[in-house]
Formats: structure tokens, sequence, C-alpha cells
């Protein structure tokens, strides 16, 4: 490719349709596989000063074997980014990265803890969507149950359901949740993550009995729902739960 092509799809990364960065951001992923041109040019518009956008040109690096540690901080960083389209898509590109780039993990875990509410909520998708079973990310998402905000809270409440290691672990953090959250969206989350673990604690039954007859529709509707689920699972043994 002639430099001057190369340099206006490089520009169009700053341009202010989306459209028109997806189509540089595609034709220029298949640039830097193939040409060193491509990849020489595009570390140096990474590290440049004065521009508009640089999550699309970390996109690009990090389709690259072995990518940067700048473009693993600018993709990190990215997760704050205020479309949801472009957090979604950094997360699945780090998940994919972490698979031969175990140390990704590991930075999605210290940012469970120390990021935004949506750098947090984004990391734990990423965990859960690695489908991790070790002690250190399973104590994240734990952690991230206490989190001050609601929203990494549901995240984390929703992300447990997988898991399965420390099961009765889980389940307790997420009875707890149930419990005493103060807030109803991750109550409800904490409910039908628990009753899709499965084997429902005494405690959990009665509290959702409780709640089928709560003043909050919300909070009835979360244990309708929990109910149901667990009848589903296991209808030999806990069928008509509701009724008892």
């Amino acid at each position: 490719m002639e430099t001057d092509q190369l340099g206006a799809l490089i520009a169009d990364l700053d341009h202010p349709d989306k459209p028109t960065i997806r189509a540089a951001v595609d034709q220029l992923i298949g640039l830097a596989r193939e040409s060193a041109q491509a990849r020489t040019a595009l570390d140096r518009r990474l590290n440049e000063l004065g521009h508009r956008n640089y999550w699309p040109v970390a996109y690009i690096l990090g389709h690259l074997p072995q990518p940067s540690g700048a473009t693993i901080r600018n993709l990190l960083d990215t997760l704050d980014h205020r479309e949801p389209d472009i957090r979604w898509a950094i997360v699945l590109l780090l998940v994919r990265i972490a698979k031969s780039e175990s140390a990704i993990i590991g930075l999605l875990i210290d940012l469970c803890q120390s990021g935004t509410a949506n750098q947090k909520r984004m990391a734990i998708y990423g965990l859960r969507d690695l489908a991790l079973n070790d002690a250190a990310s399973l104590q994240a998402l734990l952690h991230s149950l206490s989190d001050s905000d609601t929203t990494v809270r549901v995240a984390a409440a929703t992300s447990l359901r997988n898991r399965t290691d420390d099961t009765d672990r889980v389940r307790d953090a997420l009875l707890q949740s149930y419990l005493i959250d103060a807030d109803i969206k991750v109550r409800s989350a904490a409910a039908v993550t628990l009753a899709n673990i499965g084997s429902p604690s005494e405690e959990f039954l009665i509290a959702l009995r409780e709640a089928t007859r709560s003043a909050d529709s919300q909070a009835r509707k979360a244990a309708v729902v929990a109910l149901e689920l667990l009848e589903k699972r296991r209808p030999a043994s806990i069928g008509g739960l509701r009724d008892r």
C-alpha cells in the first residue's frame, strides 16, 4: 500500500463518524498483519499526543501477536469508554488476548478493584467469559459483590453463575447479597443466580417465600422467577415451594 493511502486510513481513526472508523480499522487490521510499515506507523500513532481517538489504534494492534504494554494499557483504559459497544468490543478482544497472554487475567482482576464503575463491570464480564476456576478471580468476583456501585454488584452476581469452584462459598455470598443488599436490582440478580446454581438452602427458600408476599412488586417478581427456576431444576424435591 502507498504511504499516502496508509496515512489516510490512519487519519480516519480520528474521524467523528463511527462507520468510517470501523471501515479503517477493518482494513488496518489486515495491513498490520502483513506490513511492517503499517505496524510501525500504528505504533507511532499510538504514542503521539493530540489525537481524538486512541482506542482504534490499540484495537488494531491488539489483534497482533504479543501486543505491547502500551496497547494493553490503552485497551484497559478504553473499558471506561462512554459507548457500550466500544467497551464490549474491547473486552472481547482482551478475553481473546488473555487466552495466550495470561498476564491479562491479573490485570482484569486488579481492575475489578481499582477501576471506574465501567471498567470494573467490564473486567468482571471478561473474567466471566474466560470461564476461570481459580482462587484469585473468584475472590475478585466475590469482593465485587460489596462494591459501592450497584451496576458492579449486579455484574458480579450474574457472573458467578457458571463458577464450579468453591460453590458453597459462592452460594453463601449470593445469599448474603439477596438478604442484605440495599438495591433490589442486586437482590434480584443474586436470587436468580443462586436459583440457577441449585441445591437451595432452607434460609434461601424461606426468604423467597416471604418475598412472594412483599409489597414491592420487583421483590415479588424476583422471588417468583427464582422459585420457578428451582422447581424446573429439581421438580421432584421442591415442586410447589411457593405453597409451603
